[in-house]
Order: structure tokens, then sequence, then C-alpha cells
């Protein structure tokens, strides 16, 4: 029989694949995204010889949109029939995958009402459902650096209360994402027996063999609408609709309305001669290492809305430049609805991210004496470095269009289904991202690091 196609390829499976495939196997470009079209998931055949790919073979996915009524029965861990606010395990489930869940900008356990039911439905008692809860309303006020702390520290004990848990992954909707990023560079442990790669493109396929985070193999970090080069720059925060004076007066005024996160989101943060801490993140340095941490996962994957959402813009949620954003497809890929788009972006080899004196003058203009002018070329620097860094690992990307819903300018909400009422839109984004879970433990159970279908 047929084994079903992949909805996501690990860093190391498509490495490995491309160097199958080339002469130069590290010849990588910011062109070379592989697209998966929807007819990829038909049942015609496709990607190798002699395999008949059928999307549709899950047939957990038939009964998704019979069960949107499903509700969460636990705010911060569902495991098994166990519910409590507070840390409770049922040991004879023995769980031994973490999955943690953490929201956004003000918000709360309760946005994942939906989302969490769903992945304890889906996974099964072998996952541990935990939403973080330490970040919650106002304390996503006090920077990204501090609710990272914050959440790795929480991680730390529940890792602790589960001496069963042998894997984690991390799931993270808008600010989300980026708080996530900062606590897994915290939670990050180099294996000291054996030395870090020296070619960063190499992270995907060996520093899930050699790091851990938080003591357990690091597996999948999703984001979902996600500020990865913060919300600096035209049509970043759509709700400002674009309009250059708006932009520009949003800068100075954040911080007043959400503290010291919002200078952080509008690269702001610091003196001027101090690279802003989303710059940080996109390297190694003295601040934490972020790259290992995140190289150490098995799959990255980016869930962007293409239009309606207004918070987070297309590019700042997917890690593209403005030349690199297309027309996305009107259809929806099969068996989920809205998500119109699927590509994976191996590793690109440059120069880790810098902040040169250049930079930090347009820093300090952009600081004191905000202009249309400085203020765009200060974003455009930071932008391209920003994507320089991060795109020395390689992205899973998936496009996500809320254009045919009832109400697409709920679009950052319906991608995690914050209102199971209103938000519902976003049934097929969380049928999607379970799913990807799911084929991604079955491929560790069966051969971590071989290719599929192999």
């Amino acid at each position: 029989m047929a084994s079903p196609p992949p909805l996501f390829y690990s860093g190391s499976q498509f490495l490995r694949n491309r160097n199958t495939n080339s002469n130069n196997p590290t010849s990588f470009s910011s062109n070379s995204c592989s697209h998966f079209p929807s007819s990829f998931y038909s049942n015609s055949s496709c990607y190798r010889a002699g395999h008949n790919w059928n999307f549709i073979a899950f047939s957990v996915v038939k009964n998704i949109w019979k069960c949107r009524s499903l509700k969460a029965q636990s705010m911060s861990i569902t495991q098994g029939n166990v519910s409590s606010p507070t840390i409770v395990i049922n040991v004879e489930d023995k769980p031994d995958h973490l999955v943690v869940l953490v929201h956004g900008i003000m918000g709360s356990p309760s946005d994942w009402t939906y989302f969490e039911a769903e992945l304890k439905r889906q996974l099964g008692k072998n996952f541990l459902i935990y939403a973080s809860s330490c970040n919650t309303y106002t304390k996503t006020f006090t920077g990204v650096d501090g609710a990272g702390k914050r959440l790795a520290d929480e991680v730390m004990q529940v890792v602790k209360k589960t001496e069963s848990l042998r894997k984690i992954s991390f799931l993270a909707h808008s600010l989300g994402g980026l708080i996530a990023r900062y606590a897994v560079a915290v939670l990050y442990s180099p294996n000291v027996s054996s030395d870090q790669p020296d070619d960063i493109a190499d992270l995907a396929s060996t520093s899930s063999k050699t790091s851990s985070i938080a003591g357990l193999d690091a597996i999948n970090f999703i984001t979902l609408a996600t500020p990865h080069l913060g919300v600096r720059g035209n049509k970043q925060l759509p709700f400002l609709m674009g309009f250059s004076f708006l932009e520009k007066l949003a800068a100075p005024i954040a911080p007043v309305f959400t503290g010291q996160t919002g200078s952080q989101l509008f690269l702001t943060d610091g003196k001027p001669e101090k690279p802003p801490l989303l710059l940080q993140m996109t390297s190694d340095c003295e601040e934490g290492k972020f790259i290992s941490a995140l190289g150490t996962f098995r799959c990255r994957i980016l869930y962007a809305n293409v239009a309606y959402d207004h918070m987070v813009g297309w590019r700042t949620a997917s890690i593209r430049r403005e030349t690199e954003l297309m027309k996305p497809p009107s259809q929806s890929l099969d068996g989920y609805q809205h998500v119109v788009n699927l590509e994976y972006c191996p590793p690109v080899l440059s120069e880790s991210s810098d902040f040169h004196p250049e930079a930090a003058k347009a820093k300090e203009a952009a600081q004191n004496e905000p202009t249309t002018q400085n203020t765009v070329e200060y974003h455009e620097i930071m932008e391209e470095e920003m994507i320089d860094g991060l795109q020395r690992l390689g992205w899973t990307k998936v496009d996500i269009s809320f254009h045919s819903a009832l109400w697409p300018f709920f679009a950052h909400n319906n991608i995690n289904v914050k209102n199971e009422w209103l938000h519902n839109a976003g049934a097929g984004v969380v049928a999607h991202v379970a799913d990807t879970i799911k084929q991604q433990e079955n491929q560790q159970d069966s051969s971590p690091y071989a290719l599929l279908g192999s």
C-alpha cells in the first residue's frame, strides 16, 4: 500500500535529498525554496518514481470538520483524563513528547482552548500538551527577553515533574513566537562531547544529534503569525494601512502602551550603539545562542497570513523580502481549508547578522529625530540583516489565506482559532498543524535521519 506524502521535510532530510542530486551540496540560494503545489496532494504519482502518494490518506482528517465543538478541559495541561490548573501528570500514560503552547500579546492559556483539545484528540496520550501561563495579559509588555526567561523557567518545571519526557516541541502564536525563540536559547544545551559544526548549513542535519532543549530532543518549532522581523516598515503592522506618517509616529508611541515589548518590536530598544534585541536573536551572541538553539529543532515551520491580518504582515511572519512575496494560490490544499501554499527554503550560506556603524547611526536618528526617510532607511538595514541571520537555517513556510472566510479580517485570531465560534475558519490550519506533528512523530519512530520514502 502506498504511503501518504510528507506534509513537511525536516532540515536534515532536505539537505540530504539536495546533496544526492547536486554536485555542490552547499550551493544554496535565497531563490531555492521548493514549492509544493496543490497537485502534489492528489492521487497522482509524484516525488519518487514507483510511489503513488495520496495526501488525504490520513483517516483522522475525515473527522476533523465533525468535531469542532470539542472543548478543552484544561488551560495549563491536558494529558489523558487529567484536568487541573496545576501540573499534575497521569503517570500511567507516561507521555514522552512535550508540546508547549505559547500565546501572544495580551493573551492567556484560554487562547488555545480549541487548538489544545484538537491536539489532544489527534495526537493521543504520548503527548503532553502544555499551555503556558507565565506571561498572561500585561506580562507580555515586559519585553521579549523577560517573558522568554519566565517561559524557560516554566518549561523546566514541567520537565522536572515529568520524568518520562524525551522530546519537546513549541507551538507559538504571534508575539509568543519571539518569546519562544528567546526561551529555547535559554534552554539550549550543547553536547560538550561534540563540537558544533563550522558550517551553519550543517546545523539542520547535525545539531539535533548533538544538542538539546531543556535536556530533551528538539523536534518541532512552529509559529503562527509571528513578527520575526519586528513590525517596523511598510505594512508590517497592517492596521496602520501603510501610511508612512502613521508608521513614523507608531515607533515612539508604542512603548507608552506596550512597554519594553513595543520598543523591541519597533527595533528602537537599547542604546544607539547596541543592536536591537530582535537583531541579536538572529545570531549566536552574548545574549544567547539563538541560531544554534533553533538549529537543534528537526523541523522549523512558519505559518503566515497572506492578507487580512491587522497585526502582523505577511513578510515578517514568513521571513521573506518584499521581492520574494508572490501572489498566493486561490484554492486551498485538499483537506486543509485556507492553507494555500507550502514551500521549503533550505539554509542559505551567509555571514551572521551584523550591526555596523551605519546601522547604529540610522538607529540613533530613528530614535531621536524620526522622519519618514530615516525610519525607512533604518528598517531596510535591519530587515536585511535579520533575514540574513535567520535564513542560515532551513524553514518550511506555510501560507494561509482567509479571503473566502465569513470574517476574513479576523485572520490574526483565526489562524489559531482563539475563539471557537468567532474564529473557527482556522480549523483547517489546526488540522494541518496536528497532522504535521503527527507525521513528524511517525518519522522519528521509524527512522529519524532517513530520507522520506527511502
